[in-house]
């Protein structure tokens, strides 16, 4: 059976995500212990809140220290895929530096409000096995204030004022700007690549 770790960063969308793991027939450990989190199969950093915050309750645990150093998939999902980065604008916070991009505050235009809240299209960038059988432009939910660059390593883009990365990757670390746990078919889709990679 796989062993799932989900690292317990203070975010309020972790239930959702235990939830949409069992819908798939698996659980997750929700857990700050640094060798559950080492010697599980797959690791998921969920993340509702803001960076700095999450960010230490990571170094309370010496997570910063640990989670750069695993080697089996990993994937941040929402404020979580905002750590993996260098560093955020949002109390200019430095992340975990593992993939080397940043995240900035959308500007605000009257049009279109912040937070970015609803359904939105991702553009397939990339290839993954993250996006097997995915068609492009298919629909998921965002609720986020700050997005990522367009980098290198930028896997799906949206778009809100302007493109975003909505997907981004580096070697066995995955990120998700929106929320696959509540994005019906697809976000299950992904989710459910992911315990497969």
């Amino acid at each position: 059976m796989t062993q799932i770790a989900i690292i317990d960063s203070g975010g309020a969308n972790i239930s959702s995500v235990r939830f949409a793991l069992q819908r798939l027939g698996y659980d997750g450990v929700l857990t700050t212990d640094r060798d559950t989190i080492a010697q599980a199969d797959r690791v998921i950093l969920p993340g509702v809140g803001a960076a700095g915050d999450a960010m230490q309750r990571l170094r309370e645990h010496r997570l910063d220290e640990l989670i750069p150093k695993l080697s089996q998939p990993v994937l941040g999902i929402c404020l979580g895929m905002q750590l993996l980065c260098e560093r955020s604008q949002e109390n200019d916070t430095n992340c975990l530096g593992i993939i080397p991009c940043a995240a900035r505050k959308f500007v605000v235009d009257k049009a279109l409000p912040v937070p970015h809240m609803g359904w939105n299209q991702l553009q397939i960038e990339g290839s993954s096995p993250l996006l097997h059988s995915l068609p492009d432009g298919s629909y998921f939910y965002f609720v986020h204030s700050y997005a990522v660059d367009l980098s290198p390593f930028t896997l799906a883009t949206a778009d809100y004022g302007g493109r975003f990365s909505a997907m981004i990757h580096n070697k066995n670390f995955l990120g998700a700007q929106f929320h696959p746990e509540r994005s019906g078919q697809w976000g299950a889709r992904i989710i459910e690549n992911f315990l497969r990679m």
